[in-house]
């Protein structure tokens, strides 16, 4: 803060490009995840509008000698050109999603195709463009902001605060290391090597979610390193503002002097948010006017970043602030929801405008050094976080699989390359190919899994030594995860002998806590069914979450155990249809969804007023219509053993009112 009293060569008061005011990150969770591309067409419309108005005043500017296109101009002109960007995000973002690749690359790309063949004003000046979009930038820290509970934030203090830190500084050490050896400045070694020491939380959280691994301990020590980097970029960001070049020094009372204003601006700051801001929302809220809402969501946004910039300091903190602040209020989901609208149009046009600004020349002259630096940063960084992870005991295969989950750069690093080039720290060369390396590990990274499984090899399925001898049941239950478990409860409680068989040792560790036995062995074995007592078991029952599996243990019990009634859950109407098509009866066949579902449209009739009779006697047409159709459908594919021939072969069928059976309401 001290150094914000420096003076710049025109006299004023020193500033930096406003990238350096506020981070922007495509988090992957759950509530904000990758930029969303549903409702494109409403997207592309609104960002559309947002964009000519960042293109009017260039337009506007150069209006004397710029030629009309088509008859437009001015305002027209402008519209036009923002459709063109409009247009390419739209091809080169669902592309780059179904790809595997994330939204941010898709906007990327769609920047840089845009500066390589459009001839606009965005293209001759893309830093206007990106001044606009940065906005995106202060709106997105904002929600990181109403995401940090100050509560969650402590009980989480250790992980965060200690190995996060620990993590990022010793990546950061190691790539600033690395950036050193090319012949940088330190000033410009230092703000590449924290910029490559992020990890994208889109794509991290992305592969988390996909593998249903928040509560590992793989996912619960990405996620608390994440929350760290979403934290730091904002003391990043000061750092450049702290390490650009200014021309006179400032005296000690100055030094002073803008120490003790950006303290009390915060403070300030910290005031409104505590005492003000819940009383604001309060009143709005009582109007209820959404688009008030919305409004006074936005104007805290920018009263917060107003403030900050006020007093020499960034406007990401601001926003960070005023979202901390909001984090606890009852207000809160309705504050973020109208917020994030906003801020994916304005952090899509963000990533889209360093797209435009990207030097492709300088790119195209240092192709071999990129190509050569993606695999030597992504390797040092993975170093560092298997490294420090080991150091905090996590055992080598979860710290593995974190350096190779994290080991990509991330979107941060965009937004603090930008802020560092517009500060004169970083050379626009320069910047341009570690934009370059960032994109390049970006799209890389859907690889990081598959090269993990790869070095790690198979993992081994964990086994447990078994006695059969008690295995004496009549009814032999193979599969006991949800559905296995409710099949056998009333089978318990009426004392029938039950034989349990699953082949997931955690889940009979579990199973024994509540006093159940339940033997470890794979159902697809006919030598193990037999040890189970599949020979003298009166009834099989078939509860496996996995239709592949489910098939084969039936084949099995079929082939070496005809005697025994089988009972089979089927994972869907298709699994059901595969099942009959290997000769299981279709009264032994239960599709797992199938009765809940009956039975919460019948409570939902009566919600609607109808009798219970009248209701019962819906769903037992329904149901029998059903029937009836499964039937035709098993017929239709009998020959079909294949999902997708199956699916081809069934013709779906629509359930019609029936005419006769009136309203039946009470």
């Amino acid at each position: 803060m001290a150094a914000r009293a420096v003076r710049d060569r025109a006299g004023g008061r020193r500033g930096v490009h406003p990238a350096a005011r506020g981070p922007t990150r495509d988090h992957a969770r759950r509530r904000r995840g990758a930029l969303p591309v549903r409702g494109w067409p409403a997207r592309c419309a609104a960002l559309t509008v947002v964009t000519a108005l960042a293109a009017a005043p260039a337009v506007a500017a150069g209006a004397e000698d710029a030629r009309s296109m088509f008859g437009l101009v001015g305002m027209e002109l402008a519209f036009l050109e923002a459709l063109a960007l409009i247009v390419l995000a739209c091809i080169f973002v669902p592309l780059s999603r179904a790809m595997g690749l994330g939204t941010v690359i898709g906007y990327l790309v769609a920047g840089v195709v845009a500066g390589g063949v459009l001839s606009i004003s965005f293209t001759r000046d893309p830093e206007a463009l990106l001044h606009f979009a940065e906005f995106g930038v202060v709106l997105f820290l904002f929600v990181i902001g109403l995401e940090f509970r100050p509560a969650r934030l402590w009980d989480m203090r250790g992980t965060i605060f200690g190995r996060g830190l620990a993590q990022v500084m010793v990546c950061a050490v190691l790539l600033t290391a690395a950036a050193l050896l090319t012949g940088l400045d330190w000033r410009a070694a230092l703000i590449v090597g924290l910029g490559l020491a992020l990890s994208s939380t889109a794509l991290v959280m992305r592969g988390i979610d996909e593998g249903g691994e928040r509560n590992s301990a793989f996912g619960q020590t990405a996620i608390a390193v994440l929350l760290f980097e979403d934290l730091a970029i904002v003391p990043f960001l000061l750092l450049v503002t702290l390490l650009a070049p200014s021309g006179d020094e400032a005296t000690l009372a100055e030094n002073l002097q803008a120490t003790a204003i950006g303290i009390g601006a915060i403070v300030l700051l910290i005031l409104i948010g505590r005492y003000a801001l819940d009383p604001i929302f309060r009143i709005v809220a009582r109007t209820r006017t959404p688009e008030l809402m919305t409004a006074a969501a936005l104007g805290v946004v920018v009263l917060a970043a107003l403030i900050m910039a006020a007093a020499g300091l960034s406007y990401a903190m601001g926003a960070f602030i005023a979202g901390v602040m909001l984090a606890e209020s009852s207000y809160r989901h309705e504050v973020e929801a109208d917020i994030e609208p906003f801020r994916g149009l304005f952090l899509g046009l963000f990533f889209v405008a360093v797209g435009l600004s990207l030097d492709l020349a300088a790119v195209a002259d240092n192709w071999l050094i990129i190509a050569l630096a993606v695999p030597v940063t992504v390797a040092l960084k993975g170093i560092g976080a298997y490294g420090v992870n080991r150091a905090f005991g996590t055992p080598h295969p979860t710290a593995l699989r974190i350096a190779f989950a994290m080991g990509q750069h991330g979107e941060f690093g965009f937004v603090l390359f930008a802020a560092a080039s517009s500060a004169l720290i970083l050379p626009p060369e320069v910047s341009s190919i570690v934009v370059a390396i960032v994109t390049l590990s970006m799209a890389l990274s859907s690889q990081s899994d598959r090269a993990y499984r790869w070095i790690m090899g198979r993992p081994e399925r964990e086994t447990l030594d078994e006695d059969y001898t008690d295995a004496e049941g009549s009814v032999l239950i193979v599969g006991f995860g949800r559905v296995g478990q409710l099949v056998a409860q009333p089978l318990i409680s009426e004392g029938i002998s039950v034989t349990l068989l699953d082949h997931d040792a955690d889940r009979i560790r579990e199973a024994k806590r509540f006093n159940v036995r339940v033997h470890f062995g794979d159902g697809t074995r006919a030598d193990v069914l037999t040890a189970a007592g599949a020979g003298t078991a009166k009834v099989i029952v078939v509860a496996t979450d996995d239709p592949d599996t489910t098939l084969e243990i039936v084949r099995t019990v079929q082939r070496k155990f005809p005697a025994a009634a089988l009972q089979v859950r089927a994972h869907d109407r298709i699994h059901a249809v595969r099942l009959a098509g290997e000769g299981v009866p279709a009264s032994a066949i239960l599709r797992e969804t199938w009765l809940s579902g009956l039975a919460l449209g019948a409570q939902t009739l009566r919600a609607l007023g109808y009798a219970d009779d009248n209701a019962e006697e819906i769903v037992a047409r329904v149901k029998k219509q059903d029937a009836d159709r499964l039937a035709q459908q098993v017929t239709s594919a009998r020959d079909k053993t294949d999902r997708d021939a199956i699916v081809s072969a069934i013709a779906p069928e629509p359930v019609r009112r029936d005419e006769a059976s009136g309203s039946g309401r009470a």
